[in-house]
Order: C-alpha cells, then structure tokens, then sequence
C-alpha cells in the first residue's frame, strides 16, 4: 500500500474516532450517524471503540446491553443519551434538548433473576410495553386508584431502598400515586432517568388544553371528575410537543425544592391570566419550625381540582408527604 494511501485510511480513522464527519460538517453530536437512529453494526463498533479510548462515556443502557433487545432500540436509546434533541427513547417526546415522558408514571417491581434480566433493560431504554411487564411478572406499586398495593418496606419513603422498583412510561394504566418525592426520585433514577427541573415540566406543558370546570369525563383532561384516569387514555389532554395529562388527573413531582408556603395566590388575580391556577411558593419570613424543613414542589393540579389544575399551578409540600392524588413523571 502507498504510503499516502495509508495517510488517507489513518486521517479517516481518527475523524471517525473524535467525530468529525467525513463530509466536513463536523461533529454534531458524539455519535456522529447515531444521532439519526440508525442501527448501523459498523456505526456501533465505532461508537464502541471511541468510548474505550476516552473519548465519549458510555451510557448505563449501553452496559445494560441485552442481545434480546433489537438494536435499533439500543441506538435510539443511547442517541437520546448523547445527542440531546435529536432523538428519545420510544416512551418519551423530546422538548428542545430534553426527552419528557409522554406518560406519567407507573412504578413496578420485576421479580429478581436472570429471567428478567432483558425486562429490565427495555425499561432502561424506554421500549417496554405493559404486555412485557405482564408477562415478565412484574407488578405495579401503589396505583392512585387505591394505592394498594403500597410501597414495600424494602423503598420507604425516604427513598434509602434495599430492593429496586422502576418508572415506567405508559400509556393505559392508573399512574402510581401515594409516593414520596424521594420515591419518585429514585424509581426514574433506577429506570435510567430522573425527575424534570420545575423549568423543564413547565416548556413540556405548553399548549396543553385546560378544560377548569368543563371536563368532559371523555377526551378532555381530568380535571373534574370522580377518579383518576388511565395515562393516555384522554386524547385531548396533549401539550404542543406531545406530552400527555400535564393538566389535572395525578398532580405531578418535580425537581426543585424550596421553602415552604405559608399561603397561596391565583395568577388570574396577581397577573391577569384568564384561569383559575394558583400558586403556593415562599413565606413571609415565619419563625416556626415548621419552615425550616423545604418543600419539594408538585405541578399540574389533580382529577378533583376543576379549575385550580393548569398548566401554571404549582405547590409545595415536605418531600417525605405523599397523596393518593400526587404522582410524578421522568425525564431525561
């Protein structure tokens, strides 16, 4: 071989190894093709290579690697990792660099063994269906139904576990209610995700329509009824990007803490908006101890709050309280 032809093939190796696009581009993003969902077996020996040399990390659903997965769900998966907004996981929408849930969140425990070993991976990756977890015997903790079952012992609502149980995201089941902010916290970390910042669930709820007193009981969001609703199942309670029931059925968990509220105040009085969500942040400097303790903050109202569930409603509580009506919802 000429030795400028081996400058050629070396100068071709190095560029795919940092990620500079052989079309002069650049590097858009880590995985250079990836980003594009492509289940390219050459792309991923690549991929491989560069992350033994440093070069990019290598996301927990890439070691979770599991040979029953199909690989176009590993290359999804791991493009939402490393290429923020330009691809998610199947179970998630993305909303300019992040991938929101589209579903609030169903918790489960998945009985422990290397039969389950490839369950576990879909949920990490956002590719698990419920018939999965059906038939891998996985069994869903604390619907806000009933709440029954409850969290076990073994994930107290401290959130210092001993035995794992996993968010997952979707579409016709009861979302889990009843939990601790620490709970919700570390389920979507064991799934590979985490919670939104309050910022991020309020971009995701754009444009979601809110019906206040007039729900449906049907299509509209569950703002005004009986009883929960399955996730999904009211199609016109979708934001502008995708996400669903951001407006009432379960009131939802978010990052950020804050002091507590000593009262509250509606957005239509103190701005001028046209609804009836209100907002319960900060205190008048109290002395009590009770306000030594932050709150964590909840988003979106509930099934019972008619016109007080909108996509500006927030409130805080003690992260350690929980409600039949407050569940939460991932991100990554």
């Amino acid at each position: 071989m000429k030795r400028s032809h081996r400058k050629v093939l070396v100068g071709a190796a190095v560029m795919l190894l940092i990620g500079v696009r052989s079309d002069g581009a650049g590097p858009a993003c880590p995985l250079d093709v990836d980003c594009s969902g492509s289940a390219d077996v050459a792309t991923d020996v690549v991929y491989v290579a560069r992350s033994m040399l440093g070069l990019i990390p290598v996301p927990p659903s890439f070691r979770a690697l599991d040979p029953s997965i199909p690989a176009d769900s590993v290359i999804a998966a791991n493009a939402a990792a490393l290429c923020p907004g330009q691809g998610c996981a199947p179970d998630a929408v993305a909303v300019g660099p992040l991938c929101m849930d589209k579903y609030e969140a169903s918790v489960w425990q998945v009985p422990a063994g290397p039969s389950n070993a490839g369950l576990i991976t879909k949920i990490k990756l956002g590719t698990v269906a419920l018939a999965d977890l059906t038939a891998g015997g996985a069994t869903q903790i604390s619907p806000s139904s009933s709440c029954t079952p409850g969290f076990p012992a073994t994930f107290p609502d401290t959130g210092q576990w001993t035995q794992p149980l996993y968010a997952v995201s979707i579409a016709g089941v009861h979302p889990t209610g009843c939990g601790s902010w620490f709970q919700a916290a570390q389920a979507c970390r064991l799934a590979g995700k985490r919670l939104p910042t309050n910022a991020e669930w309020q971009d995701a709820a754009a444009g979601t329509p809110d019906p206040g007193d007039l729900d449906d009981g049907s299509t509209t969001c569950n703002t005004d009824s009986a009883a929960v609703a399955n996730t999904g199942s009211r199609g016109g309670c979708e934001s502008s990007w995708g996400v669903f029931d951001m407006v009432g059925n379960v009131a939802e968990w978010v990052a950020d803490w804050g002091p507590q509220a000593d009262g509250c105040a509606y957005w239509h009085t103190e701005l001028g908006f046209t609804d009836g969500d209100y907002s319960c942040m900060g205190n008048l400097g109290s002395t009590s101890s009770f306000f030594h303790i932050p709150g964590a903050l909840f988003r979106g109202g509930a099934w019972g709050n008619g016109s007080g569930a909108g996509v500006f409603t927030v409130n805080g509580s003690f992260p350690s309280d929980s409600d039949f009506d407050l569940g939460f919802r991932c991100a990554r």
